[in-house]
C-alpha cells in the first residue's frame, strides 16, 4: 500500500497538492478539449444538415456512390475497438499489465484497420471522378450538388480520419507507457484521458454513418 501511494505520488506534478486532486484536473481538462471538438464538428455537421435540406434529392442520389458494406464494416471495428479501449481502462485500474498492453495493441490494430478500409473509399472514389475540384465528374443531374455532397464527405470523414491517426499515436506512446511500467492501480490517468478520446472519435463516427451513408438511400 505505500508502495503503491509512493508510486502514485511519483507521478503528481508540482502544481498539485495531491494524486486526486491531478486526476480531477486532468479530467476536467480533456472534458473541456472535448466539448471543443463538439462545437467544431457539430458546425460542420450544421452546414451539411443545412445543405441536405436545401437539395435532398441530389444529396439522396449523391449518397448511393458510398459503400454501405464497407461503412458498416468500419462502424463494426469502431465500436468494437471502444469495447477494447474500456477494457483496457480497466485493466490499468485492475494493475493487469499484459491485458492492457493487449487491449491497447488490439484498439491500434481497429484503428488502422478502420483507416485501411476508409483509405481504400477515398481510393475508389478517386478513381471514380467524385474527388471535387477539375477533374470532378457527374453523370446525371444537380452536378453542383454532388460536388458539394462529396466536399462536405471528404471534409467530415477526413477529419475523422486526422482525429483516428492521432488517437494512434496515443495509442502507440500508451503501450510504451504500459510496457515500461508506467500505469498502473495508482497511476492510470493517461489511459482513461486517452480513453475518452478514443471513443469521442468512435461517437463522431456513429453520428458520420448514418447521415452521410443512410438518410435518404430509400
Amino acid at each position: 500500500m505505500a508502495d503503491a501511494a509512493a508510486h502514485s505520488a511519483s507521478h503528481v506534478a508540482h502544481q498539485f497538492d495531491d494524486a486526486e486532486q491531478q486526476r480531477a484536473a486532468v479530467g476536467l481538462g480533456m472534458w473541456a478539449f472535448l466539448i471543443n471538438e463538439v462545437m467544431f464538428f457539430g458546425g460542420l455537421f450544421l452546414v451539411y444538415l443545412v445543405y441536405r435540406t436545401l437539395h435532398p434529392e441530389g444529396f439522396a442520389h449523391a449518397s448511393h456512390h458510398l459503400d454501405v458494406v464497407l461503412g458498416s464494416v468500419n462502424t463494426a471495428v469502431l465500436i468494437t475497438s471502444s469495447l477494447t479501449m474500456a477494457l483496457a481502462v480497466w485493466a490499468s485500474q485492475m494493475g493487469r499489465r499484459g491485458m492492457l498492453m493487449l487491449c491497447i495493441a488490439i484498439t491500434a490494430v481497429l484503428g488502422s484497420v478502420f483507416l485501411g478500409i476508409k483509405g481504400y473509399e477515398y481510393w475508389h472514389k478517386f478513381h471514380e471522378h467524385l474527388v471535387p475540384g477539375p477533374y470532378f465528374h457527374w453523370e446525371g443531374t444537380e452536378a453542383n450538388t454532388a460536388e458539394i455532397f462529396f466536399s462536405l464527405y471528404f471534409a467530415l470523414t477526413g477529419l475523422h480520419a486526422l482525429h483516428m491517426i492521432i488517437g494512434l499515436g496515443i495509442m502507440a506512446w500508451l503501450f510504451w507507457m504500459a510496457w515500461s511500467g508506467r500505469v498502473g492501480p495508482a497511476y492510470h490517468n493517461p489511459v482513461e484521458i486517452s480513453g475518452l478520446y478514443w471513443h469521442f472519435v468512435d461517437i463522431v463516427w456513429i453520428f458520420l454513418f448514418p447521415l452521410l451513408y443512410l438518410i435518404g438511400r430509400h
